[in-house]
């Protein structure tokens, strides 16, 4: 049951209890009281709005795979804190193997991605490559 409430809520976190509970074939306040439950354990860390990055004006969106110089725990955290901080970034990954890290960011145009990438991050002391992939069309994004 669990499961099946996830599902919908996965689809549409907007429904209403009252609606999530029909499609799941309970009455609201069992229905509601399990979803409370799956909130209170973190299943469901939280509610959010998908927003068309255009109308943001972040149309283009690249994927920057980053190896870096730095091994000592201080620097990796430096490097991480100040990538986190950046507002271009919408996902930050460290990864097993080659590349160290994958970066998702989002800007207005190529120009606004050149400026990103020229001033902020080939800019910094721990990297060492830098390699960009742009999305040509998302095909499916987010859970």
């Amino acid at each position: 049951m669990d499961r099946e409430i996830l599902f919908h809520l996965r689809q549409d976190g907007r429904l209403t209890n009252v609606e999530l509970a029909k499609r799941v074939g309970l009455t609201p306040p069992p229905c509601l009281r399990r979803v409370k439950r799956l909130e209170e354990a973190g299943v469901i860390s939280g509610y959010r709005a998908d927003i068309d990055p255009r109308a943001l004006g972040r149309g283009l969106e690249v994927l920057i795979d980053v190896e870096i110089y730095a091994r000592d725990r201080q620097a990796v955290a430096e490097f991480e804190e100040t990538v986190a901080a950046y507002d271009e970034v919408v996902e930050f990954r460290r990864m097993y193997g080659r590349p160290d890290y994958v970066i998702r960011v989002a800007v207005a145009d190529h120009g606004a991605y050149e400026a990103f990438l020229t001033d902020r991050l080939s800019g910094l002391p721990a990297v060492l490559r830098l390699q960009s992939h742009l999305t040509m069309k998302t095909i499916k994004a987010g859970g």
